[in-house]
């Protein structure tokens, strides 16, 4: 994918792989590289890599994204629910979500004494001094927080064991060339 859009507004970008946000001016070229998980990578017209947040999808003629219907939400339990959510969440350079490259590490959920649940995420990165950590725990913060029931949330960055090939799934590797 590699599609050339025009934002339509001003908006704030994270470069990527630093994390730092970056004002995108309207009438910017950018060219849509990846689509995933409701937010998008782009290529800049200054020649650098950003990533799109899904509430600015409209800035460049995409729409915003919907999060798990009310009948999903009601037909599944929440620890199904949690886990949907992390395979929405997508490293920015990599096309594969989170969970099939193997870098949620647990996720588990309890009952808080005041009622609803509190949900628990371990997650590593693909590179220990990957700038990209602190947006991707923003966006399972907010996709886990979006369920119902969900009164809390523990997102954590974990570097032991350290994460390597072998902790992602036979089709994530299959789909990024390396079997």
């Amino acid at each position: 994918m590699r599609e050339s859009r025009t934002l339509s507004r001003d908006i704030e970008a994270t470069a990527i792989p630093y994390g730092e946000k970056v004002p995108l001016k309207s009438g910017a070229t950018l060219f849509v590289m990846q689509a995933l998980g409701g937010s998008y990578t782009a290529m800049s017209d200054q020649g650098y890599m950003v990533r799109i947040e899904g509430q600015d999808a409209d800035a460049i003629g995409e729409q915003v994204q919907a999060g798990p219907s009310a009948e999903e939400m009601a037909s599944k339990p929440l620890g199904e629910l949690v886990w949907d959510q992390l395979r929405t969440c997508y490293d920015p350079e990599i096309p594969v979500n989170i969970v099939d490259l193997g870098l949620v590490y647990s996720c588990d959920t309890e009952d808080l004494p005041a009622g609803g649940h509190k949900v628990a995420v371990r997650f590593s990165l693909t590179a220990p001094g990957c700038g990209m950590g602190d947006v991707l725990k923003r966006d399972i913060e907010q996709k886990v927080q979006a369920l119902p029931g969900v009164g809390e949330i523990d997102v954590q960055i974990a570097f032991d064991p350290p994460w390597d090939q072998s902790r992602m799934t036979e089709a994530a590797r299959l789909q990024l060339g390396l079997m």
